[in-house]
């Protein structure tokens, strides 16, 4: 899933941007749209029940219809949450107003913003779409454990596979009790060179018996400790099949794709190729 952030005073059209958006990209694929709101949504307009619910102590609930119309009410969630489980079911997602987030942004009216700014324009009616979208398209996916099992339960030999198996690498605090803990690791990689060699070990594994469909995806910039790095899902007839090409490759992409990591503790930081 591509993630795009539009940022800018209220003023600047950032809604108009997001229409346009959703319009041009709706033609690629699915599309979903985050917004920031700075005042408590009014989600239970007819859901007086719910609000009893609520009121007896459910954290959460759900008023659904029969025609597939549905509310919620819950508790706070994050953006990163709210991309979790977005990037499963949609190709693109527009985020508008969260200025903070580091995500790839198009600034409106010159505004300040986290993420890499791929675009900008003084208003959401004048942004020239085939250039953002094309810088879109150039930013790295959003991609979750999730999102790669969706997509190899999508292969065309999906009823031939009676086994799924996934490896979910994530940032370790410390080796040990006594260990400075690791407050993030930060990942470049070598641009081109990274993608081939993971489309490389994908094919090999694809061209295995058995095995009908592979997904790979290793995150870089900045992960935090206890967040996910890397991710590995196998589609397979059975499962000695996907258990085995699912340790082979995350075997081999540690070992073949070139991703340079530098570890930040309390008390110190450094590259890891540079330690000896």
């Amino acid at each position: 899933m591509y993630v795009l952030g539009i940022a800018g005073p209220s003023d600047a059209g950032k809604t108009t941007l997001v229409e346009r958006l959703a319009a041009r990209l709706g033609e690629r694929g699915a599309v979903a749209t985050v917004k920031r709101l700075t005042h408590e949504p009014d989600l239970d307009t007819e859901g007086k029940d719910t609000a009893r619910h609520r009121d007896a102590g459910a954290a959460a609930t759900y008023g659904l219809t029969d025609d597939a119309g549905w509310f919620a009410t819950g508790e706070s969630r994050t953006l990163d949450e709210t991309l979790d489980d977005l990037a499963p079911d949609y190709d693109y997602a527009l985020v508008e107003g969260y200025s903070d987030a580091d995500i790839p942004t198009v600034a409106l009216a010159g505004a300040d913003h986290e993420g890499e700014r791929i675009a900008a324009a003084e208003r959401g009616a004048d942004a020239d779409l085939d250039e953002i979208v094309s810088a879109l398209h150039d930013t790295q996916p959003y991609e979750t454990l999730g999102s790669l099992v969706a997509r190899v339960k999508e292969s065309a030999d999906a009823d031939l596979a009676g086994a799924i198996a996934t490896f979910t690498g994530r940032v370790r605090e410390r080796d040990g009790p006594d260990d400075d803990p690791t407050e993030f690791l930060e990942f470049e990689k070598y641009d081109g060179v990274a993608e081939q060699r993971l489309e490389a070990i994908r094919s090999d594994l694809l061209d295995r018996d058995g095995v009908h469909e592979v997904a790979l995806h290793h995150r870089t910039g900045v992960v935090e400790a206890g967040e996910d790095i890397v991710f590995v899902a196998i589609l397979a007839g059975h499962r000695g099949e996907a258990f085995a090409a699912v340790e082979d490759g995350i075997d081999r992409l540690k070992d073949e794709v070139p991703l340079f990591k530098k570890e930040v503790t309390v008390e110190d930081e450094f590259w890891a190729h540079d330690r000896p």
